[in-house]
């Protein structure tokens, strides 16, 4: 009887293994039917995971949950307790979390996928940083690091690490760019002259900028002496080893450092294509391509460098790709982190330039002059400080920023060219500019400029307008002007002027035309060509040239405001982030 219940035990297991009972199976026991059974699944198993494994992992993955930890510090590096944390997923706030005493958070139960991790407390934020979870159980965000000013919600979402040269909390700005605005016709101070002065100091403070980034921000050049020595050995190495890494990179590397960025490039992207990883060369490389004009590349570069880690270069680098592809408002945050990062007369500079650029005046002044104090011995900074503070209407002030410019650099023109012009716009003589332009005309009697600026310097600053020993003292220098350069039309103009004033219409005409012929632009050349015909009688001649000059006046009116509507103004607000600023 038992042998029979047992039999139709195994008969049952076999039906529910194989669906259907074996007459060729009467020997197998239970314990033969239970291995069997398990090889059969382990079979099943292993077939099913070759056909659908992908599949499979990534539906395991987006089911399982993760933890994002890190930890928030102050600008000093000391723990931030119960700062506030945020976690989020394609700009939607996905938690929020406080740090414990030691100043350390986790987000627990995530899923797979791509966030960003920000923190704050105390009016104080951390730059938002990209974290990956999914490779792991636990992901690990870079510190995060509370700055007085920096942007919470930072599009680039690079990370907040410091360096040993960091600036201290004190040293930072004292405002945020917080956005960018069209331009609203205001934008300007004082006399037309004022503001066409301003605009014009803007564009020439652009052209101190330091040169390639490879010389500039790096600081490495190797002479030509130096490049003649090696290149020989190293072209010989490359062409032993045409596939290799170091003999590609290492003559890229000099051509780099030489300033030939051209004959760089292929070599550079020849040793990344071996070696991705190598963080000096895909820098180099980026840098070139930004060079030749391939800003997309050069964008792409940069990120990559950036995801990686912190370096002031890099961010100068992203800055310089961000403003050539029309994007100042990131282009300024990352001028603003190379500063911070690494404070070097350079990159104090840049970030400056910047903000002048975009009209954001006083807060250049700000960078300007911490850049003057840490680097007295700048004469490009100080300069910048003058052009600067001008475009702000402190005129007393731009001229001893000049002047010291000068005195630093005295064989320099371009601080002396800047006082010339301040001094002609503002509405009252200068302190120290006359001293200067004097000592630009000894030093440089040839230069038409010089001539012309301490004309006019000597003109502006007397006290009886009919001192007709030093009229004549300018008159001569003006004459040297406009011997010394034929195209000078401001010199022609001040000549038809100085004509004017002792009632000398007809050699006031005569002058007037050589200033249109030279500048046929001169708008107020044609205005006063006017004013001499008809005090002599010509009135229609007069009314000719009057016309000219609306339709010049308003053409060129017309253009600077196309001009200043292009550039993309900064919106400033104070560092926290309330009070909105004016520029002028």
């Amino acid at each position: 009887m038992k042998d029979q219940t047992d039999h139709i035990q195994v008969q049952a297991k076999r039906k529910r293994l194989f669906g259907f009972q074996e007459s060729w199976l009467p020997t197998l026991n239970v314990e033969m039917i239970h291995k069997c059974r398990g090889m059969i699944f382990m079979s099943v198993l292993i077939c099913l995971v070759s056909l659908h494994g992908p599949a499979q992992s990534l539906e395991s993955s987006s089911r399982a949950s993760f933890t994002i930890e890190g930890m928030v510090l102050h600008s000093k590096g000391k723990p931030a307790a119960l700062a506030e944390v945020r976690l989020e997923q394609d700009g939607v706030a996905i938690s929020d979390n406080k740090t414990d005493a030691s100043g350390r958070f986790a987000f627990t139960g995530i899923k797979a996928g791509v966030y960003t991790v920000s923190a704050e407390a105390d009016g104080a934020h951390s730059r938002a940083q990209t974290v990956t979870a999914g490779s792991g159980d636990l992901s690990r965000a870079q510190d995060l690091v509370l700055e007085v000013g920096a942007d919470i919600q930072s599009e680039k979402s690079r990370g907040a690490s410091t360096t040993t040269d960091e600036m201290e909390l004190s040293d930072k700005p004292s405002f945020v760019v917080a956005g960018v605005t069209d331009w609203t016709a205001a934008g300007g101070h004082g006399s037309d002259s004022s503001l066409r002065t301003s605009e014009a100091l803007v564009h020439e403070t652009l052209t101190l900028k330091p040169g390639k980034l490879g010389a500039s921000i790096t600081g490495q050049r190797i002479s030509s002496g130096e490049a003649m020595e090696t290149e020989d050995a190293l072209r010989k190495a490359l062409a032993a080893d045409p596939g290799g890494f170091d003999a590609n990179h290492r003559l890229g590397d000099l051509y780099f450092k030489s300033g030939k960025l051209k004959a760089a490039l292929p070599l550079l992207k020849s040793a990344y294509d071996r070696k991705p990883e190598d963080l000096d060369n895909e820098y180099e490389l980026a840098v070139a391509y930004e060079d030749s004009g391939d800003l997309s590349l050069a964008h792409q570069h940069a990120e990559r460098l950036l995801a990686r880690g912190e370096k002031a270069e890099w961010h100068g680098l992203a800055a310089e790709v961000d403003e050539k592809l029309n994007d100042p408002l990131n282009a300024v945050r990352e001028y603003e982190r190379a500063a911070l990062l690494f404070p070097s007369e350079a990159n104090y500079f840049n970030w400056g330039t910047e903000l002048f650029v975009h009209r954001a005046v006083w807060q250049a002044q700000e960078v300007f002059q911490k850049g003057a104090e840490t680097y007295p011995q700048s004469s490009r900074m100080w300069t910048a400080l003058g052009a600067a503070q001008f475009s702000g209407a402190l005129y007393d002030k731009a001229a001893y920023s000049l002047c010291q410019a000068s005195d630093l650099d005295p064989a320099a023109t371009t601080p002396y060219e800047f006082m010339g012009k301040i001094e002609l716009a503002a509405p009252n003589p200068l302190p120290c500019i006359p001293a200067k332009l004097a000592r630009f005309h000894q030093e440089q009697p040839e230069n038409a400029l010089a001539n012309f600026f301490y004309a006019m310097a000597i003109w502006k600053g007397l006290e009886k307008a009919a001192d007709e020993a030093e009229l004549k003292k300018v008159e001569a220098l003006l004459i040297r002007a406009i011997t010394l350069d034929p195209k000078c039309a401001d010199g022609y103009f001040q000549l038809g002027n100085l004509s004017a004033s002792r009632l000398s219409y007809k050699a006031a005409i005569v002058f007037y035309k050589q200033a249109i012929e030279a500048n046929p632009q001169l708008s107020d050349a044609y205005y006063r060509l006017g004013v001499a015909y008809d005090r002599s009688g010509m009135r229609d001649l007069a009314q000719q040239e009057f016309q000219r000059h609306d339709e010049i006046k308003k053409a060129q009116a017309f253009e600077v405001e196309r001009e200043r509507r292009e550039v993309k103004q900064f919106l400033i607000v104070d560092a926290g982030g309330k009070t909105p600023t004016s520029n002028p």
